[in-house]
């Protein structure tokens, strides 16, 4: 069964949420996919994994670095896992096609971009709609940037 988790950031941006996603994925010593639309906002995050946190960084990779099946998380454009990861981040506006295929889905938008909330709910009615077996949930940052789930 897939858990299908939506992520509405509204204090923080991606580039300071997901890092702290990963690395918790990492401590389970679980793999992670993360997919974008872009690929400027994928160099974004790379950079961003390897700076927000002065004392450690998340090892990570994607097509230009090579060594895909030893990356403990893997940054892509498209539907590839090559390190079989069980983690899937979706994040702005990155392809969900094939969540079934991983054990949790995270699907990141902000909050503050009407059109990043549009697509938001249209991907929430067609996860809800897709047969299969997978939960569907919703979580949304409080004041103090900790996640709160709501209901829909």
């Amino acid at each position: 069964m897939t858990d299908v988790r939506f992520y509405h950031l509204t204090r923080s941006r991606l580039e300071d949420a997901l890092p702290v996603m990963l690395q918790r994925t990492l401590e389970r010593e679980a793999r992670a996919v993360v997919r974008f639309a872009s690929p400027e906002r994928l160099s974004d995050i790379d950079e961003a994994l390897w700076t927000f946190d002065d004392a450690q960084f998340i090892p990570h990779g994607h097509e230009k670095t090579g060594f895909a099946e030893q990356q403990p998380v893997w940054l892509t454009l498209g539907l590839d896992n090559p390190g079989e990861g069980a983690y899937l981040f979706v994040a702005d506006g990155g392809p969900i096609d094939g969540f079934e295929g991983f054990d949790v889905c995270s699907i990141l938008f902000d909050g503050r971009d009407e059109q990043a909330v549009a697509q938001a709910r249209q991907r929430w009615v067609s996860v809800r709609d897709t047969q299969g077996d997978h939960a569907l949930s919703y979580w949304q940052q409080n004041p103090r940037g900790g996640w709160e789930q709501k209901k829909p």
